[in-house]
């Protein structure tokens, strides 16, 4: 699965709460399981910090999903 996770308003999210939004996590528990695993690929690297700010241009990997984070609001979407 790839997809494009967008900010809308927001700078960042904590990366345990984009498991979750994009359904690659059941829980928080589960998303922070897996970020502590070091299972969860931040631009490449794993990242180990549950709430690690992900901001717009990064790309997180995780469980064979590629997630691009963009700034603003999902053109596709209607106002």
């Amino acid at each position: 699965m790839e997809a494009t996770v967008y900010l809308e308003d927001n700078e960042y999210i904590a990366l345990c709460d984009l498991l979750k939004l994009a359904g690659l996590a059941d829980s928080g528990g589960q998303a922070k399981a897996a970020i502590a695993a070091g299972q969860v690929l931040r631009n490449g690297s794993a990242e180990t910090r549950k709430t690690a700010k992900i901001r717009g241009g990064e790309v997180i990997e995780y469980n064979g999903a590629v997630l691009e984070i963009a700034d603003g609001y999902d053109p596709d979407e209607p106002s």
